[in-house]
């Protein structure tokens, strides 16, 4: 939903991934990229991760045309920046339609099902079988 405050042009997207829930706010600007009130770097220390969180506006060779204001919750950091980057999917994808074939084909759209498996009673974990004993 584009909402349109005065002159303010402004696309949101939510992304999940795992536990975490990531709500993305696109605005036109020079490319700065802020996470809960820090910067990319300050919030998400490793390079890969900040380059999972960046791959949809490299893709689209949007990087410096939104700023893109973040509020993520829940999970872990892999989660976290997996939720971050399906949010600005679909803010870039609200921004525009002709984004989506490329971010498609790239498997961004796509939310990923993966989480946690659940612990079955009788075992000590989702799997893990109590250790065989013969005698």
């Amino acid at each position: 939903m584009a909402v349109k405050k005065s002159n303010l042009v402004q696309y949101h997207g939510v992304g999940r991934r795992k536990k975490s829930v990531a709500r993305v706010f696109l605005r036109p600007g020079t490319g700065k990229i802020e996470v809960n009130g820090k910067t990319l770097e300050q919030y998400v220390p490793s390079s890969i991760l900040q380059q999972v969180v960046k791959s949809p506006l490299e893709l689209t060779n949007t990087l410096d045309q939104f700023d893109v204001l973040i509020n993520v919750t829940g999970g872990g950091f892999t989660g976290q920046a997996g939720a971050m980057r399906h949010g600005i999917t679909r803010a870039l994808m609200e921004a525009s339609e002709d984004y989506r074939p490329v971010l498609k084909a790239a498997g961004f759209v796509t939310r990923d099902p993966r989480a946690k498996e659940r612990k079955k009673y009788g075992l000590k974990a989702a799997r893990r079988r109590p250790q065989y004993s013969k005698r």
